[in-house]
């Protein structure tokens, strides 16, 4: 059993990974990394997360293709503000997008003031689907090589892959497409995409166990990023302490709230703030290995506080995780393909 835990955080071995969205992904010196989330890969290609980032908002864009800037938001201004998107969003001709160009941080505020004003969606979900960004899997690895293979490497490019020296990593890229958000249980569904099955094949993953786990399972575990950074992969014990029928309303303005509801297991073990989109694992001993079985889905409002602080107060130890029950029959379906 100790080896299978290890293997769950080396990165040669884990599952887990991290998806973030990329504008500018093609250009390494406009590019930038937001809208981090962990995720795991449940085998051929599928990746699950959370569904509740796709809804929020990045208040402001980095880039913008011309064409809809000249449909949705420049009719909508007026010739100061307008003037101000043209000092700040400077078109390049080269490839018709206008770039943010300010390091001003009055300009900042004022552009995502006038975003607001304007309504102008700038959910992630919907900079997707107009193309201003790309979720990608983010996989790192002490040396250049992936998992190892220089021959899976070569199928990498300069923008794909690079060093961080900064953290002492190699990170690859690999794009990802969602599937299905299943915002009700807040489960994301995505698949790999534009990557040859050599690489897919590398990637280790994890079997799903379906069942609705008792609370007084013993060998429940939450796989999810290191206390102070997501380099690093953190194993710990997690104990069921019960089970709720959940609701709770998602407030989203712009496409309209909508309801978190379902069966939830209430967690009791360590969990970080950023952890949304870690699997909760069961250790089946007779086949001696780890299975998902829940992902964590929120906070808990019960939790343990020091002097009535949640700020620098780490002992965060009451999580709302999703059964993967849930999703049993729409997850089969996909995983058949």
């Amino acid at each position: 059993m100790l080896a299978k835990q290890l293997e769950l955080t080396h990165e040669q071995t884990s599952p887990l990974f991290r998806i973030m969205w990329i504008q500018n992904s093609n250009d390494p010196q406009r590019r930038h990394f937001e809208n981090n989330i962990c995720a795991f890969h449940i085998g051929n290609g599928y990746i699950l997360s959370v569904a509740h980032n796709l809804k929020a908002e990045a208040k402001i864009f980095k880039s913008i293709a011309q064409s809809l800037y000249e449909t949705a938001i420049l009719p909508y201004l007026n010739s100061v503000q307008a003037q101000l998107f043209e000092t700040c969003f400077p078109l390049d001709v080269t490839t018709n997008k206008r770039y943010w160009n300010s390091s001003n941080p009055n300009d900042y505020q004022l552009v995502v003031t006038i975003l607001k004003q304007i309504n102008f969606d700038t959910r992630w979900l919907t900079l997707m689907e107009n193309n201003s960004c790309q979720p990608y899997l983010i996989l790192q690895f002490k040396d250049n090589i992936f998992y190892n293979d220089a021959g899976l490497s070569a199928h990498f490019t300069p923008n794909t892959a690079f060093a961080e020296p900064a953290i002492n990593r190699h990170t690859f890229l690999i794009e990802v497409a969602l599937v299905e958000a299943f915002y009700s249980d807040d489960i994301a569904l995505y698949k790999i995409i534009n990557t040859p099955q050599a690489v897919i094949d590398a990637m280790p993953s994890i079997g799903i166990d379906y069942t609705i786990e008792s609370d007084e399972q013993k060998h429940y575990y939450c796989l999810q990023s290191s206390p102070t950074s997501e380099v690093g992969k953190l194993l710990n014990k997690a104990q069921i302490e019960g089970f709720t029928e959940h609701f709770s309303i998602f407030q989203e303005p712009i496409g309209g709230n909508y309801t978190l509801e379902g069966l939830r297991y209430l967690i009791k073990g360590y969990f970080r703030f950023g952890s949304s989109g870690a699997p909760y694992l069961v250790y089946n001993k007779a086949s001696n290995c780890f299975k998902v079985n829940a992902i964590q889905s929120e906070a808990c409002p019960i939790q343990l506080s020091i002097d009535n602080k949640r700020e620098g107060n780490f002992q965060y130890i009451n999580a709302i995780a999703t059964p993967l029950n849930n999703i049993k029959e729409k997850l089969e379906a996909y995983l058949k393909h």
